[in-house]
C-alpha cells in the first residue's frame, strides 16, 4: 500500500533465503526500471524500505493495478533476482471539484423538471475511495440527481423541482457535497449560485449526440480536429452558445482545447500514439442562461497513411453528341496508390447528380460512360469530377476534373416568346412604319438555331396580305406597305412563321392579330336639317304660345369614326334673337328658352355647331331658319306681306297668293273632319286600348292635338303654277305616309319656300310658291 519513507515493505534476505550477516561484503544492489528509485535495503535487517513516500496515483494514476518492478544484484553469486511490488490504493484524497464555486443563470420561465449538467467531482483513488455519492444542500426549488451511463460513468445534474419567480427570490445559494466510500469518509464541496433571469427556454441542441474523429499522430501543434455545433432556437442574446470541454483527464487537458465561441476542437500539445490512443471527453454548449447541453467526443490517434491515390485519364473523347445511346464510353482512367493493405485499396467515385457513371474495366481501370439520355439544350457541358479514395484511416484521396462537351442536333423547333401576339397601329399610318418585332428562340446551336422568319395565313377583303404587311426575314420586324384606313377595316388576322436552319428543318407557327386604331379624320355629318336639292330654305315651325322649354326641332348628325372620337357635342353659334332658343349639349335638340313676345320677328335663324370629340375636334354647321306663328292662315298672310312686291302693278300675284291660302285652308278642314272621324271609330274599337297605345319612335312635332286627343297626321304637299295670258292653273295634290320612316329623315313644323321672279318684257311667270305641310 501507500507509506511514507522508513516503512518496512517486507524482509527481502529472508523471501530470497540470504544470510542477514555478510549481506555488506556481497554487495547487493538494486536496480530500478524507472527514473525514480524508491526503495533501499537495510544490510543489517534484510528489510526493503521506501526511500520516498510511495503514492499510487502520482505513480500509476487510474490504472487498476500499480506495480513497481526493480531487480536485485547478489554480485558474490552473480545472481539477479526480480521484485515486484504492488501498491494498493488508501483513500488519501478527498473528492474534489474542478471549480469550487458555480454559477447558473435559469429563466425564471423554466420548466419544472428542467435539468442543468453539474461537473461531477474527480477523485484520484480506486474503487470505494473514490466518489460514492453527492448531496445537496436542503433547498424547496432544486433537487440533485445522479445517473450512471451505460459506459459506467456519472452523470451530476441539477433539477428544477419548483418554478421559480425573480420577483419572489433572484438568488439561490446551493452546497453540492461529494464524497467517497474510504475510511474515514472525505468530501469536497462547491458553491452553485443560481441567478433567476427572464425568459430564455430553450436548451441548446448539438447536430449529434457523438463525434468521432480520426487523428494522425504527427498532427502539428494547433491543428484543427473538429467542429462541434449547437445551435439554441432563443433569439438574440440568448441564442449565444460557449462550448467548454468537461470529463478530461489531467493530460488530456494538456492536448486539447475548444474554442468557446466558434467550437472548433484542436491541438495544444503533441499527440502520442504509444502513450494513448484514444481520448473521450465531453463537450458542453451553455447559453447565456445557463441552460446547457452535453455531446461526447471521441478521439482516435492513428498511425500515418500518407500517400494519395494517383488518377490518370489514359484517354478521353472531346466531344460527345447529344443523341448518343446509353453507355457510351467518354473516358478511361487509371487508378494506383503506392500505399500497401488498406491503405492502397482504392475506390473510385463521381456526384450522383449528372448522367454518367463509372464502370470498372479492368483490375484498376474504369471506364466513364454515360447512365441515361443526354440533352445539350438542357446542359451543354459537364465537368465530371473524379474521385479516389483509399482505405486508409483516416482516407486519403484525390481528385480530377474531366470536361465533357455535347455537340448539338436540330432536336428543337424554334419558339415564339408569346402563345399569339396583339398589335396595335394608327390609321393613316406612313407606308413602312414598323409594326412591332417578334422573337422565336432555338436553344440549338450555330445553324440548328438560325431562325428566319416569314408571313403565312390568310388575306385582308380590301388588298392581298402581302402588300399590306411584312417581315423581316432576319429580325422578326414586321412593317406597313400601306397606310390602313379604320373605317374600312379595323384588324388584319395572320400567322409567323419561324424557321431554323437545321436539316431537316424545324418550324413553328403564331398567331398574329393587328388592329386599326382610329384617327379622328372624320367630320360630323348633318342628317337634319338635311340639304335641300330643290333650292328651297328648311323652315320650322314654332308657335307663338310656346312655353320654355318647347321643342321645336332636332338636329341629328352621326361621324364614320369611332370611340370618343365619335362623340357629338351641339352649341348654338349664331341666332337671330341670342336668348330665345337653346340646343341641348348632347341630344341636339332644339327648344325654346323663353316665352315669345311681339316684338320677336316672325323669321328666326339659328346657326348650330356640330363637333366630336377628337383631337383636334372637327365640326360642321347646320342652318335652321324657325317661323313663329299660331296658324297656317297667319303664316301666309305674314309671308305675302313679306314676298309681296311693292309694286301696285303685281296685285294679280297677290290674288294667286289668296287662292292658294284658301286652298290650304279647305284642304286643312278636310283633314281635321278625316281625322275626328277616325278618332272615334278608334274610341269605339276593342282592338285598342287608351292605356295601352303607344307610338314610338315618332316625334312629337308630328302630332296635332284635336280635343285632347293627339293623333298622327300624314304630311300633304301642295304645287301651284300660275300664267297670266293663258288663264290656267295647275294645281298638285299628294299624299305621303311617314309613319315608317326613321326619326331622323322626318321632317317636323312648316317647310316653305317662296320664289318670286318679276322679268321684265315677259308676261310668263313661273312658280309662284310651294307649300308643303307636314305633320
Amino acid at each position: 500500500m501507500e507509506m511514507q519513507k522508513g516503512s518496512s515493505v517486507g524482509n527481502i534476505a529472508k523471501d530470497l533465503g540470504l544470510a542477514i550477516t555478510g549481506l555488506s561484503d556481497r554487495e547487493v544492489l538494486i536496480v530500478g526500471r524507472g527514473r525514480t528509485q524508491y526503495f533501499t535495503l537495510n544490510i543489517k535487517s534484510g528489510h526493503l524500505y521506501p526511500t520516498e513516500r510511495v503514492d499510487r496515483e502520482q505513480i500509476c494514476g487510474q490504472k487498476q493495478t500499480c506495480l513497481l518492478n526493480f531487480e536485485i544484484i547478489v554480485e558474490e553469486k552473480m545472481k539477479v533476482f526480480g521484485v515486484e511490488v504492488e501498491i494498493t490504493d488508501i483513500n488519501d484524497n478527498e473528492p474534489r471539484f474542478q471549480e469550487d464555486e458555480l454559477e447558473f443563470r435559469i429563466s425564471e420561465l423554466a420548466s419544472v423538471g428542467t435539468r442543468y449538467s453539474l461537473e461531477g467531482a474527480q477523485d484520484p483513488d480506486l474503487g470505494t475511495n473514490s466518489v460514492q455519492g453527492y448531496y445537496l444542500s436542503s433547498n424547496k426549488h432544486f433537487s440533485l440527481d445522479v445517473q450512471t451511463g451505460a459506459d459506467g460513468d456519472e452523470y451530476v445534474e441539477l433539477v428544477l423541482e419548483k418554478s421559480l419567480d425573480r420577483e419572489e427570490q433572484d438568488v439561490h445559494d446551493l452546497i453540492l457535497t461529494a464524497t467517497d466510500g474510504g475510511d474515514p469518509v472525505r468530501s469536497g464541496t462547491a458553491q452553485i449560485r443560481v441567478i433567476v433571469l427572464d425568459a430564455n427556454d430553450n436548451t441548446p441542441v448539438f447536430s449529434q449526440p457523438v463525434y468521432k474523429v480520426n487523428v494522425l499522430e504527427n498532427v502539428p501543434v494547433g491543428s484543427l480536429l473538429l467542429t462541434v455545433n449547437a445551435t439554441d432556437p432563443d433569439e438574440a442574446i440568448n441564442s449565444e452558445v460557449t462550448y467548454s470541454l468537461r470529463k478530461m483527464k489531467d493530460k488530456a487537458s494538456q492536448i486539447f482545447q475548444v474554442d468557446s465561441k466558434t467550437g472548433e476542437i484542436s491541438t495544444v500539445g503533441n499527440l502520442d500514439y504509444e502513450e494513448a490512443a484514444s481520448y473521450e471527453m465531453e463537450v458542453q454548449a451553455k447559453d447565456v442562461g445557463d441552460l446547457s447541453a452535453r455531446s461526447k467526443v471521441l478521439i482516435a490517434v492513428i498511425d500515418i497513411n500518407d500517400n494519395a491515390p494517383e488518377i490518370t485519364v489514359t484517354s478521353v473523347i472531346k466531344s460527345v453528341s447529344e443523341d448518343s445511346p446509353p453507355g457510351t464510353v467518354i473516358a478511361l482512367i487509371h487508378l494506383h496508390d503506392r500505399d500497401s493493405g488498406e491503405n492502397g485499396e482504392v475506390t473510385c467515385s463521381i456526384p450522383r447528380n449528372i448522367p454518367f457513371r463509372l464502370q470498372k474495366s479492368f483490375d484498376n481501370y474504369y471506364s466513364l460512360v454515360s447512365d441515361r439520355a443526354l440533352d445539350r439544350e438542357q446542359v451543354s457541358d459537364y465537368n465530371v469530377t473524379i474521385t479516389a479514395t483509399d482505405r486508409g484511416t483516416p482516407p486519403l484521396s484525390s481528385t480530377t476534373t474531366i470536361l465533357v462537351q455535347l455537340s448539338d442536333i436540330n432536336d428543337n423547333a424554334p419558339i415564339f416568346s408569346q402563345t399569339s401576339y396583339t398589335l396595335y397601329i394608327t390609321e393613316n399610318n406612313p407606308r413602312g412604319t414598323s409594326v412591332s418585332s417578334l422573337k422565336a428562340n432555338d436553344p440549338d446551336s450555330e445553324e440548328n438555331a438560325r431562325v428566319t422568319y416569314s408571313i403565312t395565313g390568310t388575306q385582308i377583303q380590301e388588298a392581298p396580305l402581302p402588300s399590306s404587311i411584312s417581315i423581316n426575314s432576319e429580325t422578326g420586324a414586321l412593317y406597313a406597305l400601306r397606310s390602313f384606313d379604320y373605317e374600312q377595316f379595323r384588324e388584319i388576322r395572320f400567322q409567323v412563321q419561324a424557321q431554323d436552319g437545321g436539316s431537316p428543318p424545324l418550324s413553328s407557327n403564331v398567331s398574329v392579330t393587328l388592329f386599326i386604331l382610329d384617327q379622328n379624320d372624320n367630320s360630323p355629318h348633318i342628317l337634319h336639317p338635311s340639304f335641300p336639292t330643290d333650292g328651297s330654305t328648311g323652315v320650322e315651325l314654332a308657335p307663338r304660345s310656346s312655353e320654355p322649354g318647347y321643342l321645336v326641332t332636332k338636329v341629328v348628325a352621326v361621324d364614320a369614326d369611332s370611340g370618343q372620337n365619335a362623340w357629338l357635342s351641339y352649341q348654338l353659334l349664331k341666332a337671330t334673337e341670342p336668348g330665345l332658343f337653346s340646343v341641348g349639349l348632347h341630344s341636339g335638340e332644339i327648344r325654346t328658352a323663353r316665352s315669345f313676345v311681339d316684338k320677336d320677328a316672325l323669321k328666326q335663324s339659328l346657326v348650330v355647331l356640330v363637333k366630336d370629340n377628337g383631337q383636334p375636334p372637327l365640326s360642321a354647321t347646320a342652318t335652321v331658319t324657325v317661323v313663329v306663328a299660331d296658324s297656317i292662315p297667319e303664316i301666309l298672310s305674314d309671308l305675302s306681306s313679306l314676298s309681296a312686291p311693292a309694286d301696285p302693278q303685281s296685285s294679280l300675284t297677290l290674288y294667286l297668293v289668296i287662292a292658294v291660302a284658301s286652298v290650304s285652308c279647305l284642304f286643312f278642314t278636310f283633314i281635321l273632319v278625316l281625322l275626328a272621324l277616325r278618332l272615334r271609330r278608334w274610341r269605339n274599337s276593342q282592338l285598342f286600348d287608351s292605356s295601352s297605345v303607344t307610338f314610338s319612335g315618332v316625334p312629337v312635332s308630328q302630332f296635332v292635338g284635336i280635343d285632347g286627343v293627339r293623333a298622327f297626321l300624314h304630311s300633304c304637299s301642295h304645287e301651284v303654277s300660275l300664267t297670266t295670258d293663258s288663264r290656267k292653273s295647275q294645281c298638285i295634290q299628294s299624299a305621303l305616309n311617314y309613319s315608317n320612316r326613321p326619326i331622323d329623315e322626318k321632317k317636323e313644323g312648316l317647310l316653305i319656300a317662296e320664289n318670286l321672279r318679276n322679268n321684265e318684257g315677259n308676261d310668263a311667270l313661273g312658280p309662284v310658291s310651294f307649300l308643303y305641310l307636314l305633320f
